[in-house]
C-alpha cells in the first residue's frame, strides 16, 4: 500500500471529508439539538488531536448551511449530518468558497511560515462577518480550528462575539486541550468532550483515508499504534515511523534513566527535513506523557511531581514546534525531550 502524502493530506482535510467514524453520540447531540429548535449559539468540541473534531465542525456547518431550517421535514428525518458531496454547499465549502462560512485557522506569516497562534486579525474579523446579514439568508457559520491556539487578545476578541452572539450566528470550536482555554470562554459555550477512538474506528478512518482496507497490515499496526487518533495513525503509515515509535518507547520506559548512545541513534533517526519522523516521535511521546500523567495521578501522585509532569509537557511541545516551525536540529530536541523527562519523572 502507498499514497502520495499531499494527496493524502488533501483527501483528509476535513473540510473534504464526508465520512465520520466512532463519533455516533456526539453527531446526534448536534443533530438532536439544531432540530429542537434553540441551538446554542457555540459548540465547543473538546478532545485529543485526529480523533474527528474538526470533521464534526465541518459537518455540522455544512447540514446547518443547506439545511437552513430547523424545523423542515428534511432536517426532522436526517439520521445524521451527513450532506450529499454533490450538494452545492459540500461543493462550495469544499472550495473555501462559501461565504456564510468562516474558518479561523493558523496561517502563514509574510515569510511564509506558519503562525504558531491564530493570529488576532482574523479572530476580529468575526465581529464584522456575523455583523452582517446572511449571504443566502440562512445561518453565518464561523469554525476556530482550534480554540486553544489563541492568544489571549485572540481569546478576548472572541469572547466579545460570545457575549453578545447575533441571531442566526453558530460558532463550532475545536479544542485540542480545554485547560489552555479561557475559563470565560468555555462557560459561553455548550461543551461537547469527544473520546478516542476505538482501534477498529482508527481503522475504518485510515482505511477510507488512503483508499486501502481494513485488515491490511499496515492499517492494522498503525491502528494499533494511534491510541485513538486518525491523525496520529497517518503518521504511523510506514514501516520506519514504528520502527522509530519502538525504538522511542524503549527509551521513554527508561526514564528517569538515559542512554546517551541509544540517544544519538534515535535523534539520528530523525535527521533531515522530513516532518513524518519528527511527527511520530512527538506523537508517541504525547502520547506516552498522557498516558503516564493518568496513571500518576490515578495513583495519587504528589502534586509538585504532576506540575513537574505537565510543565514538562508543555516545554517539550513548544520545542517540538519551534523545531518544526523553524527548521531546527532535531537531536538537540531528543536531547531536551529526554532531559525534561527525566528530571520530572525522577523520585
Amino acid at each position: 500500500m502507498s499514497a502520495d502524502e499531499t494527496d493524502i493530506d488533501e483527501a483528509t482535510a476535513p473540510r473534504m471529508t464526508d465520512k465520520l467514524f466512532g463519533q455516533a453520540g456526539t453527531e446526534a447531540a448536534l443533530l438532536a439539538a439544531y432540530r429542537g429548535g434553540r441551538v446554542p449559539h457555540a459548540f465547543m468540541l473538546i478532545g485529543q488531536k485526529g480523533i474527528g473534531k474538526a470533521t464534526l465542525a465541518y459537518r455540522m456547518a455544512r447540514f446547518v448551511l443547506a439545511h437552513p431550517d430547523p424545523g423542515a421535514p428534511s432536517v426532522h428525518s436526517a439520521t445524521s449530518l451527513a450532506v450529499d458531496p454533490e450538494h452545492p454547499v459540500a461543493r462550495r465549502v469544499a472550495a473555501q468558497a462559501h461565504g456564510d462560512l468562516l474558518v479561523l485557522e493558523r496561517m502563514p506569516n509574510e515569510k511564509g511560515v506558519l503562525r504558531q497562534q491564530i493570529a488576532v486579525d482574523d479572530v476580529r474579523r468575526t465581529i464584522s462577518f456575523f455583523g452582517a446579514t446572511a449571504g443566502e439568508g440562512g445561518w453565518r457559520v464561523a469554525i476556530v480550528d482550534a480554540v486553544d491556539e489563541l492568544n489571549r487578545a485572540g481569546a478576548n476578541a472572541l469572547l466579545k462575539v460570545l457575549e453578545e452572539p447575533p441571531e442566526r450566528a453558530l460558532l463550532l470550536l475545536v479544542c485540542h486541550s480545554a485547560s489552555r482555554v479561557l475559563p470565560t470562554l468555555r462557560s459561553r459555550c455548550c461543551v461537547m468532550p469527544m473520546r478516542p477512538l476505538a482501534q477498529s474506528d482508527v481503522a475504518r478512518a485510515l482505511a477510507a483515508s488512503v483508499g486501502s482496507t481494513e485488515n491490511d497490515p499496515q492499517i492494522e499496526a498503525a491502528a494499533a499504534a494511534a491510541d485513538g487518533s486518525v491523525a496520529r495513525a497517518l503518521t504511523f503509515l510506514d514501516e520506519d515511523a514504528l520502527a522509530l515509535r519502538q525504538r522511542a518507547l524503549e527509551e521513554l520506559e527508561r526514564l528517569p534513566s538515559l542512554n546517551a548512545n541509544a540517544l544519538h541513534a534515535l535523534g539520528d533517526a530523525l535527521a533531515g527535513t522530513d516532518p513524518r519522523p519528527l511527527g511520530a516521535f512527538v506523537d508517541t511521546v504525547n502520547a506516552w506523557l498522557s498516558h503516564y500523567l493518568a496513571r500518576e495521578n490515578g495513583a495519587g501522585g504528589a502534586l509538585a511531581r504532576l506540575e513537574r509532569l505537565a510543565e514538562a509537557w508543555q516545554r517539550i511541545n513548544a520545542a517540538a514546534r519551534d523545531t518544526e516551525t523553524y527548521n531546527l536540529e532535531r537531536k538537540p530536541l531528543v536531547f531536551s525531550v529526554f532531559g525534561l523527562l527525566a528530571e520530572a519523572t525522577g523520585r
